[in-house]
């Protein structure tokens, strides 16, 4: 069974910085493709940034291009979003999420492309 957990959330005033954390356990955590999403409140959920397997491919939502950076560490089992110029309508909660179908060598975007999702943490940008 994956689990996922997410950390690294709080309250950062505009412009500011976060880094969120996505630990995963139960998994050959480096043959899987590694996607953040965010849902603030009274939206749909939507794609933030998504990695492939080996980090050496990235895709990002155009709203966070130039401001967020997806990496992971495949030895720690981690998936990392660092967040810089964070600005009021980046808050949501966030989630990681895992997809452990098969790999068709393209970026994954879309929530239904993944299996498995962490339990969220709260980001929260003042103005």
């Amino acid at each position: 069974q994956v689990q996922l957990v997410e950390s690294g959330g709080g309250l950062v005033q505009a412009g500011g910085s976060l880094r969120l954390s996505c630990a995963a356990s139960g998994s050959i955590f480096s043959r899987y493709h590694m996607g953040w999403f965010r849902q603030a409140p009274g939206k749909e959920r939507e794609f933030v940034a998504a990695i492939r397997r080996s980090g050496g491919t990235t895709d990002y939502a155009d709203s966070v291009k130039g401001r967020f950076t997806i990496s992971r560490d495949n030895a720690k089992n981690t998936v990392y979003l660092q967040m810089s110029s964070l600005k009021p309508e980046d808050t949501a909660v966030y989630y990681c999420a895992m997809r452990v179908s098969f790999d068709g060598g393209y970026i994954y975007t879309r929530e239904v492309d993944y299996d498995y999702w962490g339990q969220g943490t709260q980001v929260t940008v003042s103005s």
